[in-house]
């Protein structure tokens, strides 16, 4: 989504029936922006902003398991945890991911994993 320059993200409404996050009989969800920060690709002005899915109803949806972490990292704030957050990245060599084959797909869990 493209927000106007210098303006806060907003609580934005979406079908969930479409992403398998609601049924179809009630679909409506919410994106609820709870972090923001600048874009490093395209970098200026441009941030990138991580959302968490809510109902309707603004509670946090089934597959939120970040809501709970939350609450635990908030509870016990005062103490240093003892696990890591993991990331992945893809590489990426003359269009395709690094490790592609020219053509065609490479093998499974091949040297591009």
């Amino acid at each position: 989504r493209i927000v106007k320059g210098g303006k806060e993200p907003e609580i934005w409404g979406f079908d969930g029936s479409s992403t398998n996050q609601a049924p179809g009989s009630n679909s409506d969800c919410v994106l609820q922006p709870v972090f923001t920060c600048p874009d490093p690709l395209r970098g200026g002005d441009n941030v990138l902003v991580l959302c968490e899915v809510q109902p309707t109803d603004f509670t946090p949806h089934p597959t939120n398991t970040r809501a709970a972490a939350r609450a635990v990292a908030e509870k016990y704030a005062d103490m240093s945890p003892m696990f890591g957050i993991e990331q992945e990245y893809t590489f990426f060599q003359n269009g395709r991911p690094l490790g592609w084959p020219a053509s065609g797909f490479p093998e499974a869990q091949g040297p591009y994993y």
